[in-house]
């Protein structure tokens, strides 16, 4: 395995302190694939761990390399013979399920294991260290590899859709049905082109920036409101409602904007401790309150639907900065009013100016 550019990664140490560190190489288990780092994506977290030192009730007390959302190419196989070979593309289920001994949990549902690990989190010590590094070493069975076509920039998007995918799944079947997005931001804006996948029958997004909502009429929304406009929200009456914004008034919108005998999923994370909610409204309107927590295995027919086409996510992509410029890459990020997903690029030979496409 010959590399010829240092280890840069994106660590966190601290509220408001990310720094950008040479690793060492990694050594890999048995069951683990050395990969080379193509693209990775700037999830919520990764900018809550940078802006607040902590992502809900995870409290960064180490240094934390970031990132979850990524695809690579695999320099070196796995030493058991498990997992895709030398030069496969793959993206990165990048969940450990774990089952505590104490605490019972659905068979099937592995996202909601208790002693489970997540790829960049700090829920536990020592942390789950991510993988926004030029080199990773990975366990062969987070490796998921990708079909001959499907583009690796596009393909960073699985793991952010297979949590939209899970998400409208915890809404139960779809087609025909208005649905309404509260939150327009990447997630958002994966869950309405999944939503169109499925088959709903009229999606309408609510958000308080123009660029995410005009993402989402790219996207397949039939109609957007601004999420300033309560009224517009309740006139909605919809059969679905996907919260995404995991806001107080997101999640007091998403009520509001619910039919009588709705269901609402609540996707977007909330803060920790006690959140307020119209619960007086949800219970006259006979509404059912689903939570939707990351994805089990659905990222594996996000990706057979990115390779297909029959999911369209493009317009999601509205920013790529070099792994150099990941503080610049991390404030366009946190801003919703000027980006979607933003990608870093750990290749080192595209490594241009950053690309900033509009989705106006």
């Amino acid at each position: 395995m010959l590399v010829t550019q240092e280890n840069l990664a994106v660590v966190a140490h601290g509220k408001g302190d990310l720094r950008l560190d040479a690793l060492p190489e990694p050594t890999p288990a048995a069951d683990e694939a050395v990969l080379a780092i193509a693209y990775g994506g700037v999830c919520g977290s990764d900018l809550h761990y940078w802006m607040h030192g902590a992502a809900g009730e995870s409290i960064l007390r180490d240094p934390l390399v970031l990132g979850h959302e990524i695809v690579g190419t695999v320099l070196l196989a796995a030493a058991d013979g498990s997992g895709p070979s030398v030069g496969q593309r793959v993206a990165v289920h990048p969940a450990t399920p774990g089952d505590d001994g104490e605490t019972p949990f659905p068979d099937d549902r592995p996202n909601l294991s208790p002693a489970g690990t997540y790829l960049g989190s700090a829920a536990r010590i020592p942390h789950t260290q991510g993988a926004f590094a030029r080199r990773v070493a990975l366990p062969s069975r987070m490796l998921r590899v990708l079909p001959e076509g499907l583009d690796l920039k596009l393909a960073s998007l699985a793991e952010p859709a297979a949590v939209a995918w899970h998400g409208v799944g915890q809404a139960g079947d779809v087609r025909g049905k208005r649905v309404l997005v509260i939150g327009a931001g990447p997630i958002g804006a994966l869950v309405v082109a999944v939503l169109k996948h499925h088959g709903a029958g009229e999606i309408i997004a609510s958000d308080l920036h123009e660029l995410p909502l005009a993402v989402a009429t790219e996207l397949g929304a039939s109609r957007v409101i601004d999420a300033r406009d309560p009224d517009a929200i309740a006139g909605v009456h919809a059969d679905v409602v996907i919260e995404s914004s995991g806001t107080v008034p997101g999640l007091a919108s998403a009520i509001r904007g619910a039919g009588r005998g709705g269901r609402v999923v609540m996707l977007g994370l909330q803060r920790s401790g006690e959140v307020p909610a119209l619960l007086s409204l949800a219970i006259t309107r006979e509404l059912t309150l689903v939570g939707s927590f990351r994805f089990a295995d659905e990222i594996d027919a996000v990706i057979e639907a990115l390779a297909d086409r029959s999911l369209v996510v493009d317009a999601v992509l509205t920013h790529e900065f070099p792994v150099e410029q990941a503080l610049d890459a991390f404030a366009v990020a946190g801003d919703a009013s000027r980006s979607s997903k933003v990608l870093l690029s750990f290749d080192p030979e595209d490594h241009g100016s950053p690309e900033e496409r509009g989705a106006s």
